[in-house]
């Protein structure tokens, strides 16, 4: 298919086969060549000025207009050259300083050469370009922020993590990526059915799916109080096959029949008819009779797949259930645009003790209301609230400085350990404190006071 990408279009075909990081050059017709290294000759002029300050910026420079160069493409001219004409035309860029003129050509390169180089996708490349495209799919969640949250999770190989996102699939990816297919993976979503839109952008192979399963949000509370079922899904796909099979059968039935009635009367017609006209009725009735019966061919084969898919969603819902009630997993990381307080107090009962958790908001009240009711019910530890604060530098020879453009905030992290939580015993030790802080004056007196 054809790929639009940067003012580009071309066709990923030529570039099955080559390995990731080769540099390709867009040829006419969208085609990919690999490019050759070839010693590029020195576009740079040794006569430069020593500031700016004179340099007016009116347009009139460019001896070249939008035709002239819409020519020399149309002629097959290379980028390169006609960059190579674009610095000889233009009448300022002789009094430019060095560093001014670097960044010229290097403007006028990625205007007019079309090469492309493939990467492998990462976690790192895949979400510095939702941040920088499409921020408003992944709440605003900047890749710092992210590698956070995959540190303070404890993320790794071997462990069990339970992830609830609205991140596109992208933070679940980055967890999947971390793990290396080894371990279990439970994906809590809203709705109807996970969204993987960015996972799928990761290119994965098969095993890594294999230990990944979800649970829809709107039956935690059902599998907590211990009601959870998989309500009317088909238990097994043959026994239901067959059942419409006999249904089918009687249909098929109850049609020949009303077939036979209809034709009855036909009979009791005046037979003046033409032999030829009685052919094309036959042909007629034929082929109507083979369109009903490859309709219903098609609908049996429709209603038996959507009974497996059915059946498969019920099986994995069952794994996932059972994985949960286990109560023992290693972590979790929570990255959602729902309210984030309900939501960890419900889930951090399947988290084990000793184990951390990570919530991500864009915003910091509902983390402070979070932080809050934890720090009332108990049972974690070492709680912290945070935002890191991110600046992009240029590095060059003689001019690296901070950039001009910064972030304003990359969303707010709520992090913690979990711990063993004895509701018994705390709410009777609360009871002894409060009778300690009672003065013991002040206990005498009400004793002493007549009825």
């Amino acid at each position: 298919r054809k790929i639009i990408f940067e003012k580009q279009w071309f066709y990923l075909d030529n570039a099955i086969g080559h390995i990731y990081g080769t540099t390709f050059e867009v040829t006419s017709g969208g085609n990919l060549q690999p490019k050759q290294e070839v010693e590029e000759t020195s576009t740079e002029t040794k006569e430069a000025g020593t500031d700016n300050r004179n340099i007016v910026d009116d347009g009139k420079s460019q001896k070249l207009t939008h035709d002239d160069i819409k020519a020399l493409k149309d002629k097959g001219i290379k980028g390169q050259e006609i960059v190579q004409q674009l610095i000889e035309n233009s009448t300022t860029f002789r009094d430019k300083t060095e560093f001014a003129q670097d960044k010229y050509i290097k403007k006028k390169k990625k205007k007019y050469e079309a090469i492309i180089t493939i990467v492998k996708p990462s976690t790192r490349i895949l979400s510095t370009m939702y941040y920088a495209r499409e921020p408003g799919k992944i709440n605003h969640l900047r890749y710092d922020t992210l590698a956070q949250m995959l540190t303070l999770g404890n993320v790794h190989a071997g462990s069990k993590m339970i992830v609830v996102e609205t991140c596109a699939g992208l933070v679940l990816g980055a967890v999947m990526e971390r793990m290396g297919g080894y371990g279990s993976i439970i994906q809590m979503y809203p709705g109807g059915g996970p969204v993987r839109a960015a996972t799928s952008c990761f290119g994965f192979p098969k095993p890594f799916f294999d230990n990944l399963h979800e649970f829809p949000l709107s039956k935690v509370q059902s599998l907590l109080s211990g009601t959870f079922t998989t309500e009317t899904l088909p238990a097994d796909p043959e026994e239901n096959a067959l059942v419409d099979e006999e249904s089918n059968g009687l249909s098929e039935e109850r049609q020949t029949s009303l077939q036979d009635t209809e034709e009855e009367p036909a009979t009791e017609a005046p037979m003046e008819v033409n032999p030829t006209e009685e052919q094309d009725t036959m042909d007629i009735n034929a082929e109507d009779v083979e369109l009903k019966e490859n309709k219903e061919k098609e609908n049996k084969e429709n209603v038996r797949e959507k009974q497996i898919k059915q059946w498969e969603r019920r099986k994995k819902l069952k794994e996932a259930a059972a994985l949960l009630r286990e109560k023992n997993a290693d972590g979790l990381i929570v990255a959602s645009k729902f309210h984030p307080t309900p939501l960890l107090l419900s889930l951090l009962e399947f988290v084990a003790p000793s184990r951390p958790f990570v919530v991500y908001c864009q915003y910091k009240e509902p983390l402070l209301e979070c932080y809050t009711k934890l720090r009332e019910r108990g049972g974690v530890i070492n709680l912290k609230l945070s935002e890191t604060w991110l600046r992009n530098y240029q590095v060059l020879p003689d001019r690296s400085h901070p950039k001009l453009t910064m972030s304003g905030g990359g969303g707010y992290l709520l992090s913690g350990i979990t711990v063993v939580l004895e509701k018994g015993k705390s709410d009777s030790s609360n009871s002894e404190a409060l009778k300690m802080e009672e003065p013991s004056s002040k206990r005498c007196k009400l004793q002493d006071l007549p009825c």
